[in-house]
């Protein structure tokens, strides 16, 4: 794969200490490298947004980050709000604790409104946390999803115990099938890792060692 895979990467800042500094530093480096977006959080979204208006460089924020345990409307409110400050893209974390309760019916629920908040207005990619759950658990949300109608399903956040692997990455690119995409994060920090991801059938990744990776992949040019 010699293709630039910045088109790829949602060039991420997540920490909870990130400051101004740390957000126009990370705005400069995806102009710098033409990333396919930013991820920050959605007090950043505005800011950003703004910065970035004359590029082709999406604003991507979370929403029920990290733990995915906060109510359908506040989700909904969450998503709505982000769209307004300039957010095109969302990615939600579902509510791992009424997954792992076998409540499909509140997964369905929740998913719904989600897509309904976003009204075509912005990308939706749900988080479902895979490090946490089982095989059975991940088929079935994945197939709640796909159902749905989101955008992505994305493997985690970086913040529970595990990220991205290359087999649930293939787990994810074959029951969610052509016409819902896979974004892989969490522990992504070489080129070496983006190659495998992609190959393994991941269509965006998430990463916060995204300017590495890039250094990385000139290093070999």
């Amino acid at each position: 794969m010699t293709e630039n895979v910045a088109k790829y990467i949602d060039h991420t800042l997540l920490k909870p200490d990130a400051t101004r500094e740390m957000i126009e530093q990370l705005i400069v480096e995806a102009k710098q490298y033409s990333f396919k977006a930013v991820c920050i959080h959605p007090s950043w979204v505005k800011f950003c947004a703004e910065r970035l208006e004359q590029t082709n460089i999406s604003v991507c924020t979370v929403i029920g980050f990290p733990l995915g345990a906060q109510t359908i409307s506040t989700k909904v409110f969450e998503a709505k709000e982000a769209i307004k400050n300039g957010a095109t893209e969302i990615d939600m974390v579902i509510n791992i604790g009424r997954l792992k309760s076998k409540d499909d019916k509140y997964i369905e629920q929740e998913l719904k409104a989600l897509v309904n908040a976003v009204e075509n207005k912005a990308l939706l990619k749900v988080i479902i946390e895979t490090a946490l759950l089982t095989n059975e658990e991940k088929k079935n949300v994945l197939q709640i999803a796909k159902r749905t109608g989101v955008d992505f399903v994305k493997t985690s956040t970086g913040f529970a115990s595990g990220g991205a692997t290359v087999k649930d990455v293939q787990l994810m690119a074959e029951i969610v099938g052509p016409h819902v995409s896979v974004k892989a994060s969490g522990g992504i920090r070489t080129m070496k890792d983006v190659k495998k991801m992609l190959q393994a059938g991941a269509k965006r990744i998430g990463a916060s060692a995204s300017v590495e990776i890039m250094r990385q992949q000139n290093l070999k040019k």
